[in-house]
Parts: structure tokens; sequence; C-alpha cells
């Protein structure tokens, strides 16, 4: 016999919801769905722009930093906050700008590309770049790093370059790649960590200690990091563009509490802090003294579930043999309603690893399941599996994923899913999804605007971020193709036909999509906050008080 049942968020809240344990949290309070009305429209702020005021040149900047980065090495990080601090430290050979486009970095130019797609060759800005140790930047120095890339027992980036076959330089200022199939998202994997150029001096000194003090191209150069507390990196006197560097140091300090962050930016502790709350932020827009910079996201939150990276000696469960369990799962989750009561609208529901706004989006990929309880019931039925079927998510300590993943909690108890939450602090989570020390995990990504780096890498066998262990013929062929074709529309249609097919398998159940939400002190200027989620602060600085 069910249990007795009360009116709640999104419902009925079961009894055995209603329980807590060390390992269960749930939700205390509910409003109907049938209450909410349609999300506000939210617009992108990018930019914090200097206008007509003056920089000051030096000063000392904080940011607050919503969680510790992992190891400062472009190789092997898989942490959005380590992108932040690297962004000061080590430029790529191509970046994105405001609108997602790619842009030339240490690159002199866009890549030429042969008629049959095989051979790229990356033309450098050679003149008077150096890396902050004084070693020349050149394409020995390129070669180097692409070949650390592909080649490290550790490398979280080969699945990002592609089937590359030969990396060689030309001249002293152009490298040349050359692949054993056409690879359109070579460019886009350049402007991110696999195009962050590192110094071949410091990496034959240092190794695989090449982390703890990285040596690059950037407007800052490392300085000090005290774990768990901060990292600081200092003005580069050898960057190429001195001149457009303002501040004398910028400090990253971890505050994993969103509470605790936008306090500091309201008492001016730090200037910058990332990761604001959607329940702060429409509070500190009203304040004086502060801004807010929003974009939305091109990654994705989402339930990645353990197909086949069971630890040794653990038994596989009716989730990770059953599609129709995990089907049951996806249909069993209101995407819309879940973002809108608990994000206040600022995030939007998530379908698949490309974004709707991005360029490569179809119908396939846009498109979610029909919220229906009760055929995810009935399909749980069919399958054979107990109602309630339970299922453990470990799930980041921040007040943000626990919020969201409680009222997870309470709406797959309408459709015979019993949902249990273990928080677990973000680096932690991070270990243990790469050890496959799991059942589900609500993880993120924060987004690449080659669809390439948001499907590729988390579903192809294999791949560097393959963690729920899928191992599919027909996804691999799909996913190939895409990467394989020129056009943009090409590209779209081929990949909306591989999201088809994870839509039949759903090794990860995408659940919403972020908006990145920044809080900066008016007092400074150019900090820019893109798509990618990263925050940068390489020309930021203080502004002139006006007289």
């Amino acid at each position: 016999m069910p249990g007795p049942t009360r009116r709640g968020r999104f419902g009925r809240c079961t009894a055995a919801a209603a329980s807590l344990s060390a390992f269960a949290v749930v939700l205390s309070a509910c409003v109907p769905l049938q209450e909410l009305g349609p999300a506000p429209q939210r617009e992108d702020v990018t930019e914090v722009e200097f206008g007509d005021r003056t920089p000051v040149e030096g000063g000392d900047l904080v940011m607050a930093l919503s969680s510790e980065p992992d190891r400062l090495d472009p190789t092997t990080s898989n942490s959005l906050y380590t992108r932040y601090v690297m962004q000061t430290m080590c430029e790529k050979l191509y970046d994105i700008d405001a609108s997602g486009g790619i842009v030339p970095m240490l690159a002199a130019d866009m890549p030429r590309v042969s008629d049959d797609g095989l051979t790229v060759d990356i033309p450098l800005r050679t003149d008077d770049v150096r890396f902050a140790d004084g070693t020349e930047f050149d394409a020995d120095a390129v070669v180097t790093t692409l070949h650390r890339n592909l080649t490290d027992e550790n490398s979280a980036r080969v699945s990002d370059l592609g089937p590359v076959e030969e990396i060689e330089s030309l001249d002293e200022d152009t490298v040349r790649v050359t692949f054993e199939t056409p690879f359109a998202p070579f460019t886009a994997a350049l402007a991110d960590r696999a195009g962050m150029i590192m110094s071949p001096a410091a990496l034959e000194e240092k190794g695989d200690d090449f982390g703890d003090a990285p040596v690059c191209v950037g407007a800052f150069r490392f300085a000090e990091r005290i774990p768990q507390t901060s990292i600081t990196v200092t003005a580069d006197p050898n960057y190429y563009a001195r001149d457009e560097v303002h501040l004398d140091s910028i400090e990253y300090r971890i505050m994993t509490d969103a509470n605790i962050r936008a306090a500091n930016i309201r008492s001016g502790d730090v200037q910058v802090a990332d990761m604001i709350s959607p329940q702060d932020i429409d509070a500190l827009q009203q304040e004086s003294g502060i801004g807010t910079l929003a974009v939305e996201s091109l990654g994705y939150q989402g339930l990645t579930i353990n197909l086949d990276r069971l630890p040794e000696g653990a038994e596989p469960t009716p989730l990770s043999e059953d599609p129709r369990i995990r089907r049951a799962l996806s249909m069993a989750v209101d995407r819309e309603a879940l973002v809108n009561t608990v994000f206040n609208g600022w995030y939007l529901p998530a379908c698949s690893g490309i974004a709707g706004s991005s360029p490569f989006a179809s119908d396939a990929s846009r498109g979610c399941p029909e919220y229906d309880p009760e055929g995810a019931e009935e399909l749980l039925r069919e399958a054979g599996a107990p109602v309630p079927y339970p299922i453990d998510v470990q799930v980041t300590n921040s007040q943000d994923s626990l919020r969201f993943a409680q009222a997870l909690q309470a709406q797959l108890s309408e459709a015979g899913f019993a949902l249990s939450i273990r928080p677990v602090e973000y680096t932690a989570l991070l270990d243990v999804q790469d050890r496959g020390d799991f059942e589900t995990v609500q993880l993120g990504w924060s987004g690449r605007v080659d669809p390439h780096g948001n499907l590729h890498n988390f579903h192809y066998t294999g791949g560097n971020n393959n963690y729920t262990g899928l191992d599919d013929a027909e996804v691999n062929r799909r996913l190939d193709r895409a990467a394989s074709l020129t056009e943009v529309a090409d590209r779209a249609a081929a990949y909306g036909e591989a999201i088809d097919r994870l839509h039949e398998i759903n090794p990860v159940i995408y659940l919403y999509r972020q908006r990145n939400l920044t809080a900066y002190s008016e007092d400074i200027a150019g900090v820019q906050v893109y798509a990618d989620g990263v925050v940068h602060l390489s020309r930021a600085g203080f502004v002139e008080e006006e007289s």
C-alpha cells in the first residue's frame, strides 16, 4: 500500500520522500507546478567596457571563485575553474569572442586547410612573443605542446584533437597538422585548453609537475597557490601586449558558499564573483555600486549514469543495463517547471549537449521527451523494475545544486523513483566521476562552441570524458561523420542524428542549462564573460573616480 501523501511543490510528496537520512536530502516546502507562469526573458550582458573612463595603472584585484581548480596543467585538467585562472596565464592559439566566433590569439590568422581537409597549416605570431620564463615562442614550442597533449598518459586532450597523423614545424612561424580523415572541430579545440601553449623549457624541467607552477604566454604569470584558499598571478613583464594590462596582480580566492560570495561583493572585499546564485542575482542588480553579467551557457547540467565503469566487485544495476528505465527517468523530469521554480527563470531546460542558441542546434538537439510521470512509472513496471525504483545520486554540495537535487527528488517521486542524494565537495566529486565510483552523478559541463567538445568526449568509446562507459558503434559512427563534415548545416543535421541515438540510450539525462551569472564592483572595468563560461580578467582594471 502506498504511504500517505501531502500536496507540495511538485504535486504529491510521498512519505518516503519526506524522510531524512545521512544519504538523503529532501525538499521542505512546495508549490503546485500549475501556478508557475512563463519564465521571464533574460538578456545577455557579456562585458564591462571602460567607455570614456580612465583605467588606473596598477592595483590588485580579488575574484571570488566558487570552486577550487584542479591541477593548473592544460594537458590534464578538467575543471572549469582551472580555465578561469589559466585564461590569464596561458594564451591559446585561438580564442572565442562575445558572439561565440573563433578568432586568432597566438595564431597570426585562421588556419589554412587543404582542399581534401587533411592538412591544416597554422600561422603564428612570433614577433616579440615570449613565454613567462623568457623562452621564445615559435613553431617548435607549439609542436612540443601538441605532442604532449596527444601522448601524455594522463592527457585529457586526446579526443579534442581528433585523428592526428603528424605534427611538424614548416618554419619558425608555421605549424602543419596532418589528419587521417578530415576533422572540422580542430580550430575550436585550439580555442580551448588543447590550444594553450606551454614553455618547452618549463616542460623539460618540470615534467609531470608542470601544473605546480605553469609557464606559458600570458598577461599574468603564476605566483602562488595556497591549497583550498587562493591562487595568485602577477603581471608578466615579458608579455607582448604589456601596455594593455592594467593590474599588478589577481588573487583568485576560493569561496564555495554562494551567500559568502554575494556578501563579499557587497562589502567590497572582492571585486568580481563568479557563479552568483539565481537566488541572489535579482537583489544584487538593484544595489548601488554593483553590476552583473549574464550569458547563456553552451554547457549543461545533467545526471551521468554509470553504464559500464563499475568499481571492481560491484554488480550492474537495472538502471545501467535496461534503457527502458533510463528512458522512464528522462520522461519523469519536467525540466521547464524545475528551472522556473528552483532558479527563478534564470536558467533554461536542456535536452542534449548542444545549446539551442548554437548554429549546430536542430529539432533533435532541442527536443526533450514529453513529461509523462504516469507513462514513466508504467515503463518501469514493464521493465520489471521495483517501484519505487531507488537511485543513488552524488551531487556537489553547493546550495543551488542541492536545491535542484531536492526538487528533482520530489518530482521523480511522482513517477515511481526514489532518489537518494549524497552531497560531495566539487573536486572530490570530479575524482568520484573519474574513478567510476558512482551509480549516478549530477554534474555538468561548461560547454564548447563546437559540438564535438560537448558530445564526442562524453559518448564516444574511449573518449576522455566518457564517464558512463558507453560503447555504442552507432553513436561512434554518427559522431565521426559529424566531425568530418565542413558545412554548418550538414554538421547540425549529423549531430541531430547522433542525438537521436543518444536519446534511445540515455547515458546522460540532460536537465538544465545555466546562465553564467557574474557580479562585479563598478569601480572596475574590462571584465568579460562569454558563452564558454570563462571569466576574462586579463584586460581588467580599476577606473579613476570621477571628480
